[in-house]
């Protein structure tokens, strides 16, 4: 039986949207959140009639929605309601070149929310100004993806704190300059929530919060044009309960996707978001957001819904908590990653293309990939930017597109194979590392993990490795946007094989890749005669000198052509009368770029790491894996 709710179906025109206004205008409401609602209001309002415009509970649920936006914020404490008013005035506040993210999972890196609170200095010390804290709310005991099958968004995971303590974590974070990043898993949530637990004993108000059926005729149905994504767990896109149903389960099996075409999914997720940006969240990590909505013949992800979602989750948080940004996790073609990206939906967005080409580029030795794509793809809409990262918690999938590689005569399914085999350490020649991640062997896909350090060849002892890692976080701090740190890679962290002796990990392999807090490294991180204290030291300058380089704010980027196949090269405009050019050799040997391909540029420059003045009047020449960084005047 499904619950009934008043025929009060939406309407194209506004009428709805004059009506709702009227009841918060009877109701008294607040003056400072009335603006927030009129503006944002008939977007919601257009974005609802798109999505549930046939249900007769639409326009009830549109109404609910809003007075939840309106309790919220009469529940948002003053110095967040002033951090609003901040970003609303400053809308660019996250493009700044003294953004500098880190990430990592509190009980490996600091134990409980207090270690992390207690790090805080060192967080200053390297310049943080964002820190996400990989999933930290409650989750079932042993394999729980890593914390992404969330039991509860409002209770943290008892082994590492409390909601209290989070909350005061981040007022600490927020006033030593330092924005909490959160992750929310809004596709799906483990099969022990609360939600979960009252869908499939026939509660009438959850039954439609997931997708159950009763034999396999429509998950046949469905599975007949979506993918499997982890395999070694379960095939297709479907588990069976143990009372003979089918729900849907794209990850883990413990894992549940949610059905937002039930507007009581929408209006319980925007009130779970809601609570955390109470809690001081500037910005949540909306995770595996192609994913969330579902249509049979269809490969069902990435669909125009997915975007509508989105949308109106952007329009609720602009009325009640409006300096909180949304971050995009999209590990899927190019140009659906960029469709995520904009000021009304996600406005900062992983950069995945960047992150695997700049590791396809260092296995090649060629820079042409990673090129085209700084070229063609790293353009983003005005009041957006990238996040630039190495590498992640989650492993490396090949994500570039195949009629982008075939232009450089690169067949995509066997380059990706290759890449596998080297970073796994398969390849003859390779420097690499790493362990392979949900290997198929019927279709051949794999992804890889490993520690940057593994990955770019310390562990193997490839006397260029430490270059490598200094080169890859290089391109990731110039390229624009918000450039993220895994905590630990800064000090050449390895991977951690201990996992496999470890149950509620041996059966993940991307445990490798997040080890315990290398205590060690970080004690030898002043020690220039270890590899911890010389990758430290030079990411150390570098991060110094981005602070302090106005060119490298924003996302614009102009590809420059070095006509040299292993130099990645690209010009960073400046608003004084500098630009900035950045030149990277991914080749195992030096290379020089001649005089006249740099006779665009203006022959005086400013090597702005090392400090030295360079003439490039007689050609560049670049070691092997080498980074250069100048200021040069404007033409």
């Amino acid at each position: 039986m499904h619950q009934a709710f008043p025929v009060t179906q939406l309407r194209t025109d506004h009428d709805d949207v004059s009506e709702i206004i009227a009841d918060l205008l009877a109701d008294g409401v607040d003056r400072e959140f009335l603006p927030h609602v009129e503006a944002h209001l008939p977007r919601l309002h257009d974005l609802f009639v798109q999505l549930y415009g046939e249900r007769p509970d639409g326009r009830e649920r549109l109404a609910s929605v809003v007075d939840l936006a309106r309790r919220s914020w009469a529940l948002r404490p003053t110095e967040l309601k002033a951090i609003d008013r901040e970003r609303e005035s400053e809308p660019g506040w996250f493009e700044s070149e003294r953004m500098l993210g880190g990430v990592c999972y509190v009980d490996r890196y600091a134990g409980g929310l207090g270690g992390i609170r207690e790090a805080i200095p060192y967080f200053q010390e390297l310049g943080l100004t964002y820190l996400h804290l990989m999933p930290l709310f409650e989750s079932p005991e042993g394999n729980s993806d890593g914390g992404y099958a969330v039991s509860s968004y409002r209770r943290v995971n008892p082994k590492l704190g409390t909601m209290q303590e989070l909350s005061e974590l981040a007022a600490d974070l927020r006033r030593a300059g330092i924005s909490l990043v959160v992750d929310f898993i809004f596709n799906h949530t483990s099969n022990e929530h609360r939600w979960a637990r009252k869908a499939i004993a026939g509660d009438p108000a959850y039954e439609d919060f997931y997708l159950i059926f009763p034999d396999r005729e429509m998950p046949d149905a469905y599975e007949r044009t979506t993918r499997e994504i982890f395999p070694d767990d379960h095939p297709g896109s479907f588990v069976q309960l143990d009372d003979g149903r089918w729900i849907w389960s794209t990850f883990y099996h413990f894992q549940w996707d949610l059905n937002y075409a039930n507007p009581a999914v929408f209006e319980a997720m925007a009130g779970e978001m809601l609570f955390l940006a109470n809690q001081g969240v500037e910005i949540l990590r909306m995770d595996a957001v192609a994913f969330i909505w579902k249509r049979l013949g269809t490969t069902c992800e990435s669909l125009p819904e997915a975007h509508l979602l989105l949308q109106a989750f952007n329009a609720v948080l602009r009325m009640a908590a409006p300096g909180l940004l949304f971050k995009s996790e999209a590990i899927v073609h190019p140009d659906e990653v960029i469709s995520y990206i904009s000021p009304d939906e996600c406005q900062i967005s992983y950069n995945p293309l960047q992150m695997a080409l700049t590791w396809e580029a260092l296995a090649t030795r060629d820079g042409r990939l990673l090129q085209q794509a700084l070229e063609r793809r790293h353009a983003l809409p005005d009041g957006t930017a990238w996040v630039n990262y190495v590498r992640s918690h989650d492993d490396i999938g090949w994500t570039f597109a195949d009629e982008d590689a075939a232009e450089l005569g690169i067949d995509g399914y066997p380059h990706r194979r290759f890449l596998n085999d080297f970073y796994v350490g398969r390849a003859e020649g390779t420097f690499a590392r790493g362990v392979p991640f949900q290997e198929n062997p019927r279709t051949g896909d794999a992804r890889v993990t490993g520690t940057t350090a593994s990955l770019a060849g310390i562990e193997a002892g490839d006397s260029a490795g430490e270059d490598r890692v200094v080169l890859a976080h290089a391109l990731a701090l110039s390229t624009g946007g918000i450039p993220l740190l895994y905590l630990g890679d800064e000090v050449a962290q390895l991977n951690d094989y201990g996992f496999a002796d470890r149950p509620e990990e041996s059966g993940d392999s991307r445990w490798v890749h997040r080890p315990f807090r290398p205590a060690q490294n970080y004690a030898d991180r002043a020690d220039a005669g270890t590899p911890a204290g010389r990758v430290f030291a030079r990411l150390a300058r570098l991060l110094a000198v981005r602070r302090s380089t106005p060119e490298l704010a924003g996302n614009e980027l102009i590809a420059f052509d070095a006509h040299v196949a292993s130099i990645v090269a690209f010009v960073r405009p400046g608003d004084a009368g500098f630009d900035v050019v950045v030149m990277a050799n991914v080749a195992d040997s030096p290379v020089t770029v001649d005089a006249l391909t740099l006779s665009g540029l203006r022959p005086e420059a400013l090597d702005l790491v090392s400090g030295a003045p360079t003439w490039l009047g007689a050609g560049l020449p670049l070691a092997a894996h080498e980074v250069r960084w100048l200021r040069v005047r404007s033409r």
